[in-house]
């Protein structure tokens, strides 16, 4: 009787590691899909922003030269490549934020400070 209960123990043990074993990468992955399409309505917003001809120089500024690049690199460039990864590369997703960038920075005559 006791080895049949130890037995059943053990047997429900394992069966809950496994069970919580399997979940957790599912709890990490990343929904890719949303996060591109949130970065890209953020970005969306900055580029409506930069060509208001009312938004004040100091928020073009704190757009262009932290805002929109964090965004880009950090949530959208990601998200793109893992959903499409054939036609975009971190190189030629970086040049387009750099004509981007360099663009309204001249158009503002903007320089960061980095």
């Amino acid at each position: 009787m006791k080895l049949k209960i130890l037995t059943i123990t053990i047997s429900a043990v394992l069966m809950l590691v496994g069970c919580t074993k399997q979940t957790e990468p599912e709890a990490a992955e990343v929904d890719y899909k949303a996060q591109f399409e949130e970065s890209d309505r953020k970005i969306g917003e900055f580029l409506d922003q930069l060509d208001n001809p009312n938004t004040p120089q100091e928020i073009k500024v704190k757009i262009l030269c932290h805002d929109y690049p964090e965004v880009y690199k950090t949530q959208y460039m990601p998200a793109l490549i893992k959903i499409s990864p054939k036609p975009y590369t971190e190189e030629k997703l970086l040049s387009d934020l750099k004509s981007a960038t360099d663009y309204y920075k001249d158009a503002f005559a903007i320089r960061c400070n980095q």
